[in-house]
């Protein structure tokens, strides 16, 4: 999240007016994220997200916000964004796109246990069969024909060790996706962006149990690709150390077997899967890139590291992940 567009109490007023949402009494923009506009809002009905947006069109963000709302009616823990008398989901504020949803309560965990992993891939399951149903179609934006138009664009910026990492891993990523086993794998619309700070935890109701995941994010990188890409997202950031990029174990094997347990793998998901991490990794590590190198300007604005995603790409290169170890240890209940 970031302020780029500047919104006043009053301008938001009329919006929230028009929602039906109740008075507006307080808005607050939100640091943290690099791609729009964000804004908490409290009104007399409740809490609110007011997200206006930088990058996406209004032709590409009628999926993001169906899809959130296909979701939340299926059950799953996501936004539920607001319509208008029309059944309207998308707005428009200050010139630019918007939309408010509600505020999901919890808060995120940032040093994820084998019970929130396992928490995660279970719902993370659990929302790639909900979305089944979900009749809109749109490609994942940034997968691997953004990644190779992006490529070029940054090189210039990197060091020759990083040139190297980046032009190599781009042409193993491109013979993957040309093999027959990429062509199998199961497809439907991801998070494609599900990392922990994008998952809501609510503190336990009973002394010395684990947090309850209480919701799902930011779901403005969805697309349609490879549901074990949204696996991989995952594992690169809730089973990681996030010093070296090496996996933790106990988080992994919760995370995989879990997920499992709601939708068994299958057999090209199993065989792809440690090249997949590899992508997972490669993405993020480009984007962080052209964040860095090509930044824009917001008046709150944290950009993030893309060493992170350097350690761990190359981290799944030197380790590649041993798919039977993760299944061989018992389920962690969710």
């Amino acid at each position: 999240m970031a302020v780029y567009t500047e919104v006043s109490m009053d301008e938001a007023s009329v919006l929230f007016d028009q929602l039906q949402l109740g008075q507006l009494q307080s808005l607050v923009g939100c640091a943290g994220g690099i791609e729009n506009t964000n804004y908490f809002a409290s009104t007399d009905q409740g809490e609110f997200v007011l997200t206006l947006f930088e990058r996406l069109t209004a032709e590409q963000l009628p999926y993001y916000l169906r899809l959130m709302k296909h979701l939340a009616v299926q059950g799953i823990p996501a936004p539920n964004p607001a319509t208008n008398a029309n059944g309207d989901v998308l707005h428009a504020l200050n010139g630019k796109p918007a939309s408010v949803v509600n505020r999901l309560s919890g808060k995120s965990e940032l040093n994820p246990e084998p019970t929130h992993c396992a928490q995660l891939g279970a719902m993370l399951a659990k929302m790639h069969l909900a979305a089944e149903s979900f009749s809109m179609r749109q490609d994942n934006l940034r997968g691997i024909t953004w990644w190779n138009e992006t490529a070029p664009v940054i090189l210039p910026f990197l060091s020759t060790e990083e040139t190297d990492l980046l032009q190599s891993e781009l042409a193993y990523q491109n013979h993957v996706a040309s093999g027959a086993a990429y062509t199998a794998l199961p497809r439907g619309p991801i998070h494609a962006d599900l990392f922990r700070d994008n998952a809501l935890f609510v503190a336990p109701t009973v002394l010395g149990e684990a947090s309850q995941l209480s919701g799902f994010f930011d779901f403005y990188f969805a697309g349609n690709d490879a549901l074990l890409f949204d696996i991989a997202v995952c594992l690169n950031d809730w089973c990681v150390d996030l010093d070296s990029g090496a996996l933790k174990l106990p988080q992994s094997q919760a995370l995989i077997q879990a997920y499992a347990s709601v939708r068994p793998l299958h057999t090209a998901e199993r065989q792809l899967l440690p090249a997949m991490a590899r992508a997972g990794a490669l993405r993020f590590w480009i984007s962080r890139l052209w964040d860095k190198h090509l930044p824009r300007e917001a008046s709150m604005l944290q950009a993030h590291d893309p060493g992170r995603f350097e350690r761990v790409l190359r981290q799944r290169i030197s380790n590649p992940l041993n798919v039977e170890i993760l299944f061989t240890n018992p389920v962690h209940a969710p």
